[in-house]
């Protein structure tokens, strides 16, 4: 038999702020929770889906060209526009009663294999991020007398919307990355790419990738095969 929902349960993101001292990217969002059932909550176990809704946004030329590679040319954006999963997490929320509110840590990252952050990438310095937190979770709360503890569900359409400045990402990952980032290799490719830099005496993978890319050459082609192929010759 399924637990019951939590009548009246209503979460709203006050903020959402760069957490500079972390040990690894993280945001923290700052919920508020009210309950109207009138109970002592003693603890609710809360689940979160973080979705970023490109849709609710404009984008000026240099975003549109930085976005291409995820969402396709502008005349397919009324497909492909589409809300993406951008991470899940979790928290435990403390005993409240009527009203409260609690922090949720949101760990990042700058792997651009992750949608979420080739997508935030392509931004311009301005605007900001469309978000939609979407809870689930468990409730457990005691009766009005303060005896018994029951079980209640956290509904699933509880969700909540907020506008992310781009600038406070930045802030983030600049904190962490500064003036860099990072992409995961195919230890093959990362093997021939290193005995390129070697056998060219570069300094640094910097100047390697640069020297890559000037041989594959600007006149719009993809670089990637371009590139590829300049480090295969220049590996034999």
């Amino acid at each position: 038999m399924n637990a019951p929902t939590a009548p009246g349960l209503e979460f709203s993101v006050r903020d959402i702020v760069a957490e500079p001292f972390s040990a690894a990217p993280q945001l923290t969002a700052r919920l508020r929770i009210e309950d109207g059932s009138g109970d002592p909550v003693h603890a609710i176990v809360l689940h979160c889906q973080v979705r970023i809704e490109p849709q609710r946004r404009p984008y000026d030329q240099a975003e549109e060209d930085g976005l291409r590679g995820l969402f396709g040319e502008r005349e397919r954006w009324s497909d492909t526009l589409r809300p993406f999963l951008w991470m899940r997490c979790d928290t435990t929320v403390r005993g409240f009663t009527g009203s409260t509110e609690t922090e949720l840590a949101l760990p990042c990252t700058y792997d651009f294999d992750v949608v979420g952050s080739r997508y935030l990438h392509a931004l311009g310095e301005d605007g900001t991020v469309p978000v939609s937190l979407l809870f689930s979770g468990t409730v457990f709360a005691r009766g009005a007398d303060g005896t018994g503890l029951g079980v209640r569900q956290v509904p699933w359409d509880r969700e909540a919307r907020y506008e992310l400045p781009v600038a406070v990402w930045r802030r983030l990952i600049a904190c962490h990355f500064p003036h860099s980032g990072w992409i995961r290799l195919d230890h093959d490719l990362l093997a021939d790419l290193a005995d390129f830099r070697a056998r060219r005496g570069l300094i640094s993978w910097d100047e390697t990738v640069r020297t890559l890319l000037t041989a594959s050459g600007t006149d719009g082609e993809t670089h990637a095969g371009a590139t590829a192929g300049a480090l295969g010759e220049g590996v034999r």
